[in-house]
């Protein structure tokens, strides 16, 4: 008997094959093997005339979609039916969750097979595992599908219908999503917060002390005088940077601060309060798709795209289970191998006493597990053959499960009040200790840290012992400025961790979203932060002023709690579609009536929360942002800096690149030899010197940008000239001949010789660096390219036969795939790339 299994991923295929028996054949879908069209062209010929062809829906009948088999697809299809002629049944292997019960119906409906149809669900694929799931059979589960259908409809009726509404009302191009423009709408308000934000100053003081008689020093901080509560941050108002309670609070500015200290370094110093508590600590839950996210990026910096990438290869090599789960529930299987695991790497102490259980999370759809390490026994992370990010997650995980079944860390926390008395004058200030009596699961796993050792060893603050009426000697006071600061901006983490809390889409889409927002130019990421971008800030004004509904993360979560309910065969798909789209408030009636009230000039002017504006008016353009005001009867505009986020523009700015704008650049002086003027501008994408002015003549005149963290204002004549020597010939190499040349590139400073590029360290100046150093950089091995070469063949696609290579080039890696170049997404590890992931990379590059 011969049998064909279909999984979504060749990766998948090469590991579930090691698992079955002789007679099973394994092939891949390549992920969704059918969708709704992506263009005009794609829909077939008896819809196009159809007047909601354009949307691949009918919505006059029960929203039946179009379904069709993109270009990229079809031989994979043809593959699968002739595999199919020669077997004796199809067992589908899809992935346990809407998308992967969604593929394996798409899979019967294209195919029509003729034979007996098993759908066959593991959420781990190891050797106990596959063969539980041969035993256990089941049918395709049409309310799952329903689900993903009715989402993916959904998503369809929501981007098709508002976003040509943005191209007409904003610029081309844009687009709105259901969840989308909720995670861009809290980034907007979160950036409006801080514009809105207005600091307060205020002192303490810090005291370093001892216990009489003791060596050992320990800081203590001002809490209260005479009786009061010194004020802290807080305490102020962020709108307005004042006191919210001035009466209850004591604020103390530089004066008071110093008058105070210098008054307490008379004083009589005791201790007037001593309180010992101790308490438990118990482990997180194991990890969900959202917390790992969260963790990941907050120890390692991935992002979240990154994060169920790697996850997805490690689920699909076996060595872990599912990685798109709501639940963190462990099974019974996975607390014997996490209890066992304990025991052997920490000892029975460190073993909960009995098996630690953790609720359903709210919301949580059909993952029946949490992530954790696959099978019986759990591999260790030292012996899994894993480097690289692969082995940072999989340890991650593998800590955090057995963390599960630790016994609790046992801490003591000491608070002491010390008071300082003086000619009437009572000032108290706190300090505490902590120690960890019993370290527990920390041993294991401390949330945020990747040496647990070292964690605990960090936590601890020790302080001599001390009782109420010892005195202590004061050694050390000083006053301490603090400033408030403005609510922090979102990270990946965080804005991961909101959505969830909102209940705005599902965890295992939240990658996609945060991949997407910053894809379409809503936000970038700037270190580990998200700053919204000025087109973010339109789009988001215009669906509050004319849509409110669909940035209203209560009304969004509320139809994901719907959907779920579709998933439990509990709520009609067609009725849900209806509501949503066709109702009296529903998003078509809406757009109907919005339309015409929406004026494309108004829509593109920004209320900004920023003072001080006066007339000077905010726009996005074709061309980017740029600023508009009225003088003397005439329109003054001009653009904004590519790198002048929303969050630092103020109206002194503006008002400086008007008068710049108004005026005209002001030369440093002629060039010596050209005798043409050489200016400091700043343009969209910042700050850059210039060599003469732009006239017919000369369209384009020699510009160089300014080295990172130079400052205009920092940049005199000579240094200007210097620049624009750029690229500047340093000699010919000593070996070679030939010669080596510095300059500035995409990627910064760099030395070239012979087409071979190496990067300047940070203590190296371009303008500065001289030969030898430039031969020293470029013998070094690392980073320096030549011409791109080859770091795997993928072999042919598996659609047009066309060789598909992974590529080393100047810029980075990258997929030469016949003539086209495609670069590797940031993040991406070039040897572990895998044929399924350039295919979707290809059919992501053809649709746009």
């Amino acid at each position: 008997m011969k049998s064909l299994v279909i999984v979504e991923s060749p990766t998948k295929t090469k590991t579930i094959k090691k698992y079955l028996p002789k007679g099973y054949v394994v092939d891949s879908s390549m992920g969704h093997i059918r969708d709704l069209p992506s263009s005009a062209k794609e829909i077939p010929a008896k819809y196009k005339k159809e007047s909601w062809s354009n949307l691949g829906i009918n919505v006059d009948e029960r929203y039946d979609p179009i379904y069709v088999v993109p270009s990229g697809k079809k031989k994979i299809v043809k593959k699968l039916k002739e595999q199919l002629k020669d077997s004796d049944e199809l067992i589908l292997a899809t992935d346990e969750d809407r998308e992967g019960e969604a593929i394996s119906w798409h899979l019967t409906e294209l195919l029509d097979p003729k034979v007996p149809v098993k759908r066959m669900a593991f959420r781990e694929i190891t050797q106990e595992a596959i063969e539980e799931a041969l035993d256990n059979f089941r049918d395709i589960n049409m309310n799952l599908v329903h689900a993903q259908e009715t989402r993916r409809i959904l998503d369809r009726l929501a981007g098709y219908t508002i976003s040509p509404l943005l191209w007409k009302k904003i610029a081309p191009g844009l687009s709105a999503g259901r969840v989308q423009s909720v995670a861009v709408w809290f980034l907007v308000a979160r950036e409006r917060e801080r514009m809105k934000f207005k600091s307060g100053t205020y002192y303490d003081l810090k005291a370093i002390l001892t216990k009489s008689g003791d060596k050992n020093k320990f800081d203590a901080v001002l809490s209260h005088v005479d009786g009061k509560r010194l004020a802290s941050g807080k305490d102020f108002d962020e709108n307005t940077g004042k006191l919210k309670k001035p009466d209850s609070v004591v604020l103390l500015d530089e004066e008071k601060a110093g008058k105070l200290r210098d008054l307490l370094h008379e004083a009589d110093w005791s201790v007037t309060n001593v309180d010992v508590n101790v308490q438990k600590r118990n482990p997180s839950a194991p990890f969900i798709t959202s917390t790992l996210q969260q963790e990941a990026n907050r120890k390692f910096g991935f992002s979240a795209r990154d994060t169920m990438s790697i996850a997805q290869k490690l689920y699909e090599n076996g060595y872990i289970t599912y990685m798109r789960t709501d639940s963190t529930n462990l099974s019974s299987q996975a607390i014997t191998a996490a209890r066992n695991e304990v025991e052997t790497q920490y000892g029975e102490e460190y073993l909960f006493k009995r098996v630690r259980t953790y609720g359903k999370a709210k919301g949580a759809q059909e993952a029946h597990e949490a992530i954790r390490p696959a099978g019986s026994s759990f591999t260790h992370p030292e012996k899994s053959g894993l480097s690289g990010r692969q082995l940072k997650l999989y340890d991650l995980i593998w800590k955090r499960t057995i963390a599960t079944q630790m016994a609790e860390a046992k801490l003591e926390f000491t608070n002491v009040t010390i008071t300082a008395k003086h000619n009437g004058t009572e000032a108290d200030f706190k300090t505490s200790g902590k120690k960890i009596l019993f370290p527990g699961f920390f041993r294991a796993y401390v949330e945020g840290s990747d040496d647990p050792e070292a964690a605990i060893e960090n936590q601890e603050i020790f302080l001599p012992e001390m009782k109420e009426g010892d005195s202590t000697d004061l050694h050390k006071l000083e006053s301490i400025s603090h400033e408030t600061k403005p609510p922090a901006r979102y990270t990946e983490a965080t804005l991961v961790k909101e959505l969830e809390k909102s209940g705005v889409g599902r965890p295992s889409t939240y990658a996609t979203i945060i991949g997407t927002i910053q894809e379409r130019g809503y936000a970038k990421s700037e270190g580990k932060t998200l700053i919204p971008s000025y087109t973010a800030f339109a789009v988001t004004e215009l669906l509050e002023n004319h849509f409110p509904h669909l940035v209203d993360s209560d009304f969004t979560s509320e139809l994901e709690d719907k959907l779920d309910e579709i998933a439990r065969g509990k709520y009609d798909p067609v009725k849900y579609l209806d509501d949503y789209y066709k109702g009296d408030s529903g998003l078509k009636n809406q757009v109907d009536q919005q339309e015409d009230k929406i004026d494309p000039q108004k829509a593109k002017v920004l209320n900004l929360p920023i003072e001080g504006l006066n007339g000077m008016r905010v726009h996005v353009g074709r061309f980017g942002p740029y600023v508009k005001v009225e003088s003397n009867g005439e329109d003054i505009t001009t653009s904004l800096p590519v790198d002048l986020d929303p969050g630092e523009l103020s109206a002194e700015k503006i008002k400086e690149l008007l008068v710049t704008e108004k005026e005209g650049p002001t030369s440093l002086g002629e060039h010596p030899e050209t005798e043409q003027p050489v200016y400091v501008l700043t343009g969209r994408y910042g700050p850059y010197v210039q060599l003469g002015d732009v006239t017919e003549d000369n369209k384009k005149p020699k510009r160089v940008s300014l080295l990172k963290g130079m400052k205009p204002a920092d940049v005199d004549f000579e240094t200007a000239l210097k620049l624009l020597e750029l690229p500047r010939t340093l000699g010919e190499h000593p070996e070679t001949g030939k010669v080596v040349k510095a300059g500035i590139g995409r990627y910064g400073p760099f030395v070239l010789h012979d087409g071979n590029f190496k990067s300047l360290k940070k203590t190296d100046n371009v303008l500065e660096i001289e030969l030898d150093r430039a031969v020293e950089l470029l013998k070094e091995k690392g980073k320096g390219r030549k011409s791109s070469s080859e770091i795997q063949d993928l072999g042919k696609h598996p659609e047009t036969d066309k060789p598909v290579k992974v590529m080393d080039g100047r810029y980075g890696p990258y997929i030469k795939y016949g003539r086209t170049n495609i670069s590797l997404p940031k993040g991406t590890e070039p040897e572990e790339f895998r044929m399924a992931d350039a295919v979707q990379l290809i059919e992501e590059k053809g649709k746009k």
